[in-house]
């Protein structure tokens, strides 16, 4: 018996086409802003269709936007900037997508409540765009749906917060000159909280990086000593923390970036963790302008020059 598949007859290619560029973009807008919650139009366009006129990426979000999927906030009444949100239609539409595994969909209520999420949300956009365009020139593998917002894990019962939660996680393949995984905690700082609390942040990875959960209601044994960490349950190895800082002048941002390695010294649980992790800190200015393999990260842990993300 053969085992080559049945050829397609005519008949049946005419009756199943295949979708049309326009079908396909309006998909990935609508995966897109599911998973980055809101972005502006000239963003969109950039990992939507950046070859392209930007009418088309206009166009395909206008379209989503007659269908009730998709709607969108005026931030800067001089340029009329658009920030692009789901409806709830759209959210409804878009989950259970295999691209969106495991996100939960959120659709802000109103525009209003979409422009308050925006400086934070868009920032994250912008140092994310970064590594996109980086990642385009260099060949590599890292796309639109590589960098995942706000990922929550469990922290121990005690010392504070219960759960991690970073801005984001990024996920990017480098080809050449040999194939390398990386994976990052990402950590974005418009300077609109302490330095202090800033640096704090590295004391709940320190946290995350040792934490062994226990069943309930059982006492640590030996047994349980060697159970697996909480963080190897989701990654092969622990994730490089990078530090993304604007909104402040050069020398404010120099600062911050001195705290958290004077952190990373002084603190014992952070040490240890830098001796096992790579931990860096960058101005997004710099990403933009130089890219984020550059030179442009302060590693938290060592002296010496500034170096690229992937040598920390």
């Amino acid at each position: 018996m053969s085992t080559e598949p049945d050829a397609e007859s005519p008949d049946t290619a005419k009756a199943d086409p295949q979708p049309s560029t326009e079908d396909t973009l309006a998909h990935q807008a609508l995966a897109l802003l599911a998973q980055h919650r809101l972005v502006t139009t000239p963003q969109m366009h950039q990992m939507l269709s950046p070859r392209s006129v930007r009418t088309v990426t206009s166009n395909v979000l206008n379209s989503l936007r007659e269908d009730k999927l998709v709607s969108y906030a005026v931030l800067h009444s001089t340029n009329r900037l658009r920030a692009w949100f789901l409806t709830p239609r759209g959210a409804r539409t878009a989950t259970g997508w295999p691209e969106l595994r495991g996100r939960t969909l959120q659709a802000p209520a109103t525009s209003t409540e979409a422009s308050l999420r925006a400086a934070h949300t868009l920032t994250s956009v912008r140092a994310h765009l970064a590594f996109l365009a980086d990642a385009r020139r260099r060949g590599d593998e890292y796309g639109p749906l590589d960098w995942v917002p706000e990922i929550a894990h469990r922290l121990p019962d005690t010392g504070g917060e219960d759960k991690l939660i970073a801005d984001a996680v990024l996920h990017y393949t480098a080809v050449g000159p040999r194939r390398l995984q990386y994976r990052a905690f990402v950590e974005i700082d418009r300077a609109t909280m302490s330095s202090e609390r800033l640096a704090r942040k590295l004391i709940s990875y320190a946290r995350f990086h040792d934490y062994t959960p226990q069943p309930v209601g059982r006492r640590g044994t030996v047994a349980d000593q060697a159970a697996m960490l909480a963080w190897q349950r989701f990654y092969p190895r622990f994730p490089r923390v990078l530090f993304i800082l604007t909104g402040a002048p050069a020398p404010s941002i120099k600062r911050r970036i001195g705290d958290l390695r004077a952190m990373t010294a002084g603190h014992p649980l952070v040490a240890q963790l830098a001796a096992q992790v790579q931990l860096g800190a960058a101005a997004l200015e710099d990403l933009e302008q130089q890219g984020p393999t550059a030179a442009v990260w302060t590693p938290l842990a060592a002296t010496g020059d500034l170096r690229s993300w992937t040598d920390l």
